[in-house]
């Protein structure tokens, strides 16, 4: 849909964060609602943590029809729904939010889809059931993500952090049947728990432009073992080249955005729609 065109009718949702120059969401929705000729827009919004629940509470009143949530403002924005889905709940933050009919807002999150997606489309051989994953780090996206890997049937999550602290209250936060599913293990014994792993996430951001290294020999990984890298810039980080080399089935990070996506996409706009090769190349350039 060229914008010179929307009408009276335009469906509008958008994307808060602080800062919001970074994200490539608008670009992402864009590309969708040209490629199915939708009357929409998706905008970005510049929010400060101060001003995000005014501004979320303000969607319906604009008539908006959602919108999604970025950082700093995920665990915030909790606070300033109506109602959460089950998820959302469990994983302790919001990244998609929905204006229902009688103006009330639903908090959701599709991040753990997003990666859960993602995986299963470039790794179709991987089964849930074929060894523990092994997660790095302790932020929000580990949180999501191992929430998603315990539903899909993943029998245990060695976790692991800089900062063991910070994954010791990830594990208990979390609670009931996922946190007896968790084991922390010290930073330094990384590499030796990739013995028997299925699955080597990397959720920090090492390896990531502009930040320090991964330092991880995979010596210990089995050779059926999946490794997903949720970092993007580069595409093909440092963990994802030396997996590759080595024989292992390897998953860049840009899917997990793209496939979050798609579940506000249709709430919104009322279509589901693809990931291909089109809006991969489209979003990467941009």
């Amino acid at each position: 849909m060229d914008p010179r065109t929307l009408t009276g009718k335009t469906v509008v949702a958008g994307v808060f964060g602080w800062p919001i120059n970074h994200s490539r969401s608008p670009r992402l929705h864009g590309y969708w609602l040209a490629k199915y000729g939708i009357d929409g827009a998706y905008l970005p919004f510049a929010t400060r943590p101060e001003n995000l629940v005014d501004a979320i509470r303000a969607l319906p009143k604009l008539g908006f029809k959602g919108g999604n949530i970025t950082l700093p403002h995920k665990e915030r924005a909790l606070a300033a729904v109506d109602d959460l889905s089950d998820v959302a709940r469990r994983i302790g933050a919001v990244n998609t939010l929905v204006v229902r009919e009688d103006g009330t807002i639903l908090g959701d999150n599709s991040d753990g889809y997003g990666f859960l997606q993602h995986l299963m489309t470039s790794a179709p051989h991987w089964r849930a059931e074929a060894g523990p994953a092994v997660v790095l780090g302790a932020g929000g996206a580990a949180r999501a993500i191992i929430v998603a890997l315990i539903d899909a049937g993943v029998p245990k999550i060695i976790l692991t952090n800089r900062t063991e602290s910070r994954a010791d209250n990830l594990a208990r936060e979390l609670g009931g049947d996922v946190s007896g599913r968790i084991e922390v293990i010290d930073w330094t014994l990384r590499e030796a728990a990739l013995e028997g792993a299925g699955l080597l996430v990397n959720t920090t951001q090492l390896g990531q432009a502009g930040q320090a290294p991964l330092q991880l020999d995979l010596r210990h990984l089995p050779p059926g073992a999946v490794v997903d890298d949720i970092v993007y810039v580069p595409l093909e980080t440092p963990l994802l080249a030396a997996a590759r080399a080595r024989g292992n089935a390897v998953v860049d990070g840009i899917g997990m955005l793209l496939h979050q996506a798609r579940p506000g996409f249709k709430a919104w706009f009322g279509v589901e729609p693809e990931v291909d090769a089109g809006l991969r190349e489209f979003v990467l350039r941009g």
